[in-house]
């Protein structure tokens, strides 16, 4: 039977020339019947660890002194079997010759989210796509990744993607545990290890997805599904 799924995406340094060498993209994703309910879900676990509900969730805010708070989410996000994730790594982005494949960084950017989205997507089921708002994508920028994704030779029918709309990620835990991913990614590729509780972090998601982060999963993985994009 036919479902409706949200995706929720955000990125980690995409713009060029932010001396940072990693990108990531990724979105988690869920039933959208249930989606109210792991907000909640989630806000309540913010209250259990004397955090007020509304506290945005951030790679960057992890710390020592809130790990507990950050490792029992982890524990409910591969509890949860409703809730996925998938993570595509650009490497170094110095490598990417946009001239010469006719193309441009801005360009490259959708690219990124489209290898996210067409993993995803089947044609049978129904999806909405919120992504967190950035300057660098527009609402007409929006429109050209949506209908890409209809175009691509995947056999996407033209009802699939409902809507691709823009929201802010202190309004929605799902995209803030995006974050929370892409983040723990970054860290992982660009070889930093100075904080303890991001590490602590790190390890208890590699445990539990049983994947070092480092390399690409198999495309058939589900739970947590990463992919490492090489520049030829």
């Amino acid at each position: 039977m036919p479902q409706t799924f949200n995706i929720y995406g955000d990125e980690s340094c995409h713009i060029e020339n932010d001396h940072n060498k990693v990108m990531v993209h990724g979105v988690v994703w869920c039933p959208a019947k249930i989606s109210k309910k792991i907000g909640r879900d989630i806000r309540d676990l913010k209250l259990k660890h004397g955090l007020k509900s509304d506290f945005e969730i951030k790679w960057t805010k992890v710390s020592k002194s809130k790990v507990e708070f950050y490792l029992e989410l982890v524990d409910y996000f591969f509890r949860n079997d409703a809730l996925r994730f998938r993570g595509v790594i650009v490497p170094d982005k110095s490598k990417l010759d946009h001239e010469r494949f006719g193309s441009e960084h801005n360009e490259f950017y959708y690219k990124m989210f489209f290898y996210v989205l067409r993993n995803i997507i089947k044609n049978d089921n129904k999806y909405r796509v919120y992504l967190d708002i950035k300057d660098t994508l527009g609402r007409e920028k929006l429109d050209v990744l949506k209908d890409c994704l209809q175009n691509a030779n995947y056999d996407y029918n033209r009802s699939a993607i409902e809507r691709i709309q823009h929201i802010r990620s202190h309004e929605v835990e799902q995209l803030q545990l995006a974050d929370l991913f892409i983040g723990a990614l970054s860290y992982v590729h660009r070889g930093l290890s100075s904080n303890e509780g991001k590490m602590e972090l790190i390890e208890r998601i590699k445990w539990h997805s049983g994947k070092s982060l480092s390399r690409s999963t198999f495309p058939s993985e589900t739970k947590f599904n990463v992919f490492v994009w090489e520049a030829n």
